[in-house]
């Protein structure tokens, strides 16, 4: 599936070359690892204890700092999810959609402030 969406984002002009990509440890795989080589991506995913062939690669580089990181992104992600007006992209127009994610921002900064 990896590949396919490589291809609908060069469809519309979006190259990959240099993207830096932070995986979970379920993407670990030799499969996955070599199509990111040959599209040119930088991954940097959690070797996966289970997977024995590339927990035991010694030379492959792994930044845990900004693994870490990830998180926040993820979580930022998950919190927009409870609008459902953003989740179901209903609005056509993006100045309307870019409004709602508006609002959406204010609300979580407001629900964070301790008033």
């Amino acid at each position: 599936l990896f590949e396919e969406i490589i291809a609908v984002l060069e469809q519309a002009d979006i190259s990959c070359k240099g993207v830096f990509l932070n995986a979970d440890p379920g993407f670990d795989s030799e499969a996955f690892r070599q199509v990111c080589e040959q599209e040119e991506i930088e991954l940097n995913v959690k070797p996966n204890k289970r997977n024995s062939k590339t927990s035991t690669d010694q030379y492959r580089y792994f930044d845990d700092e900004l693994y870490k990181k990830r998180t926040k992104i993820e979580h930022a992600n998950a919190w927009l999810d409870a609008f459902k007006a953003l989740l179901v992209r209903y609005e056509t127009k993006a100045f309307t959609w870019m409004g709602l994610h508006w609002l959406a921002f204010i609300t979580l900064f407001c629900r964070k402030l301790k008033v």
